[in-house]
């Protein structure tokens, strides 16, 4: 097909703030995990799809399969709640304590929940 330009799952972004590898960061409503290091206004590779192990909020409570949201103040995981990004599903729980999460990205445009 002539009008196909890419799969979508490793996008040209501009960063927001300073990223380190592995970090993960919204542009727009866009959720993406930095490919690369890269300084604030920086272009790298934001990838958008896969499984990843990201920080989140100690006291948060996401069971396998349940929703996950991205702080952008944070910049860590939660619960769903107002004002977080939904970006993808628990692949495994995480309980209170726990200072990570392993999730599986949507892929798909986000907004703040209301």
């Amino acid at each position: 097909m002539r009008n196909f330009v890419q799969a979508g799952c490793n996008l040209d972004l501009t960063a927001p703030r300073a990223l380190a590898s592995g970090e993960g960061f919204i542009v727009g409503a866009l959720f993406a995990i930095a490919s690369t290091d890269a300084a604030s206004g920086g272009a790298l590779v934001g990838v958008t799809e896969g499984v990843f192990i990201l920080p989140k909020k100690t006291a948060a409570v996401i069971a396998a399969g349940g929703r996950v949201s991205w702080d952008n103040a944070a910049h860590q995981c939660d619960a769903p709640g107002a004002g977080l990004y939904p970006v993808g599903v628990a692949v495994e729980a995480a309980g209170n304590g726990a200072s990570t999460v392993t999730v599986r990205l949507d892929g798909v445009s986000t907004a703040a929940a209301a």
